[in-house]
């Protein structure tokens, strides 16, 4: 080789290998997306930039979903487009059993030490409703919501009740007795209660599922490919609320704008989350009460009570070159320590078991003791099932819930037949 080009042949190679270096760690980046709620912004930011300073080779870029009319679609447009992040923090549990069988998700438990993992984060049954139909597992269950009834302390002691109305029966009675002593004859402007009356199918997870949830301790809409809902507990759920509406106990009204109904006094229980927390104690008025207990139960029902609990989780794409790095750095968001910025951040709860015995946290719940409520009931909550057609089922139970519950054009019993049917037609069409 002639000596004067060695000059040369080195800067190339210095400069091909930057060049190598470069990619490589541009291959090592991993993007992740978290929903758009402010709190989960600041804590998912946090989080980041706590990795990046330890993995200056392995760096995560962040950033919130983008907005869209939902963030449901836009992560439908990323998989369709093959734009879709390694990390994806909020997906709902009820989208994963489609994604998984469209095959855009990594299989978790292929992941080392997945398993371990996940069977010191959740229990038994956690796991058992997390794994998809083909014995996989494709989400971490990260974060819960727990629906329970809110109520406003003062109207509630204003009807001098013996309890709070945890029956049908006596939920009835003091709504009943709500009408007549703070409305008397005249013109009803106050409400013991209101929950949506849109007729979307996920408006449904937050009244008729919460309470189908409860009254059944947790049973299925849909089991074995057939429908699994018409029994007792849904016809009774349906009965319920027909009751409610039929009575006048709870308002129609869909407005939105304007002053908070609850914190306006306008109406007196709310089945909500603990998202309501923080949103009330920065509006309300001075020496305004509320509390919180678990949402209403038939008459005869027996033992703890279960409710719903707005599960988003975890997912990794498939379009993830390192999907083991992704795990390694999903760990230390929600270990223990980042749960509880999580719970500081946000408001919410991690799906972690035990999590209102956990003395990491003990602190915490103590000086918050209405968040603390809710970390009680997590000991009892179902998120959904594993179908992948399960919002096609839900609005099918929303259009019945329309003609029965709202309109009373249908009995209880004949709406959830017709639901039944329905969507045993749509099962059957869905595996020809």
């Amino acid at each position: 080789m002639n000596s004067k080009y060695v000059p040369y042949i080195l800067v190339l190679m210095i400069f091909i290998n930057s060049c190598s270096r470069k990619k490589a760690n541009k291959d090592a980046s991993l993007s992740y997306w978290s929903s758009n709620n402010n709190g989960e912004i600041i804590f998912s930011k946090k989080m980041v930039t706590q990795w990046n300073k330890k993995h200056p080779h392995n760096l995560i870029k962040f950033q919130p979903v983008p907005e869209g009319q939902s963030s449901e679609e836009m992560v439908l447009a990323a998989i369709v487009g093959k734009t879709t992040p390694d990390i994806y923090s909020n997906m709902w549990q009820g989208s994963v059993e489609f994604y998984a069988k469209s095959h855009v998700l990594i299989a978790l438990d292929t992941l080392v030490g997945f398993n371990e993992f996940i069977h010191t984060r959740c229990d038994s049954t956690t796991i058992k409703e997390v794994t998809s139909s083909d014995g996989h597992i494709y989400q971490i269950p990260w974060k819960i919501n727990p629906i329970m009834t809110l109520y406003n302390k003062g109207l509630f002691s204003s009807l001098k009740l013996d309890s709070l109305p945890q029956t049908y029966s006596s939920y009835l009675s003091a709504a009943k007795k709500f009408k007549k002593d703070i409305n008397g004859d005249g013109y009803v402007d106050q409400w013991f209660g209101n929950t949506s009356v849109k007729v979307v199918w996920y408006q449904r997870l937050f009244n008729f599922y919460t309470l189908y949830v409860a009254a059944s301790d947790g049973l299925p809409l849909v089991k074995n490919n057939r429908a699994y809902f018409n029994n007792k507990y849904a016809i009774e759920v349906f009965r319920f609320l027909q009751d409610l509406y039929k009575n006048n106990y709870f308002s129609k009204d869909q407005k939105s704008a304007g002053a908070d109904p609850f914190i306006a006094k306008k109406v007196a229980t709310k089945f909500t989350g603990p998202w309501e927390i923080k949103h009330l104690e920065k509006f309300k008025p001075k020496n305004f009460e509320y509390d919180f207990f678990p949402v209403p139960i038939p008459d005869n029902h027996k033992g703890p009570i279960y409710t719903y609990c707005d599960p988003k989780n975890i997912v990794i794409f498939n379009t993830c070159k390192n999907p083991q790095l992704a795990f390694q750095f999903i760990k230390t968001m929600i270990d223990k320590k980042g749960d509880l910025k999580f719970i500081k951040t946000t408001g919410q709860l991690p799906r972690r078991y035990g999590i209102d015995t956990i003395k990491d946290y003990e602190n915490y719940f103590n000086k918050n003791p209405k968040l603390k409520t809710f970390a009680q009931q997590a000991k009892y909550i179902k998120g959904i099932d594993n179908c992948e057609v399960i919002t096609e089922v839900l609005d099918i139970i929303s259009q019945e819930y329309e003609a029965c519950v709202l309109y009373n054009i249908k009995s209880p019993e004949k709406a959830i037949d017709d639901a039944e049917k329905a969507v045993n037609i749509l099962l059957r069409a869905k595996t020809k």
